[in-house]
């Protein structure tokens, strides 16, 4: 079976650990690279199950940071030349922000430690939509977003405290009200998006109500369209 190509959350946390080792520490017995490995292993992104051996195994992890020598310009050697167009991408942009590559690799690394959020993180199916995007801050906090905004409980309790005081649910930015338009089959229905931006994400699992906004689907799906940058405000501002 042919390995699928690295994500770019792998890609990050490889590249975090090659600017902590020396280039003569790279190779497939340093236990950091090792233990990389056993990591990237348990990232809730690919379908892969642990009887394919060489799936991101110490050697093919050793590699990719040799692909980094290759791109790295204040190394004098060599380093492999087989480097992809998404490492070369993600080494510009993080060469001189190391403390921010540092930061988004303990954040990927503490979500995926979590053995009951990454389980529930890998049910979390792609939709069509979902395959267009290229989110900076990598597919794991982009699922992470993804599940705090399914917590059934909490967007219940949202729903009935804004019905409670508005009677009504209607979307923050178009006013869409599925009751309206849909009589009683509509009764009931909004969807919730959290409005925490992905680069304020702490790995933590935890939604208060606030952070929730109560959005009908079409703007949702344009709220995603742009996680990282779109707001509600600025998006009830495009269209009003």
């Amino acid at each position: 079976m042919r390995n699928p190509k690295w994500h770019r959350d792998e890609v990050i946390l490889a590249l975090d650990l090659y600017f902590r080792l020396l280039p003569g520490q790279m190779h497939a017995r340093n236990q950091e690279i090792i233990e990389l490995s056993n990591l990237l292993n348990k990232l809730p992104i690919h379908d892969i199950k642990p009887e394919y051996v060489n799936f991101r195994n110490p050697n093919g992890v050793g590699m990719k940071l040799g692909n980094f020598l290759a791109i790295d310009p204040n190394y004098d050697g060599k380093g492999f030349e087989s480097y992809s167009k998404l490492d070369e991408q993600v080494f510009i942009e993080f060469r001189n922000n190391k403390n921010g590559l540092r930061r988004l690799a303990d954040i990927i690394k503490r979500i995926s430690k979590n053995e009951k959020v990454s389980s529930e993180l890998y049910k979390i199916q792609e939709v069509e939509d979902d395959l267009d995007l290229e989110i900076k801050e990598g597919k794991i906090l982009y699922k992470l977003h993804k599940y705090r905004e399914r917590n059934s409980k909490l967007n219940k309790k949202k729903k009935e405290l804004y019905f409670k005081h508005h009677g009504k649910l209607d979307c923050a930015i178009c006013r869409f009200d599925f009751f309206i338009k849909y009589g009683e089959l509509g009764a009931g229905y909004i969807e919730c998006h959290h409005i925490v931006p992905l680069n304020k994400f702490d790995g933590e699992t935890t939604t208060k109500l606030d952070d929730l906004a109560l959005v009908c689907s079409n703007c949702h799906r344009m709220l995603h369209r742009k996680i990282e940058t779109l707001t509600i405000s600025e998006l009830k501002s495009s269209i009003s």
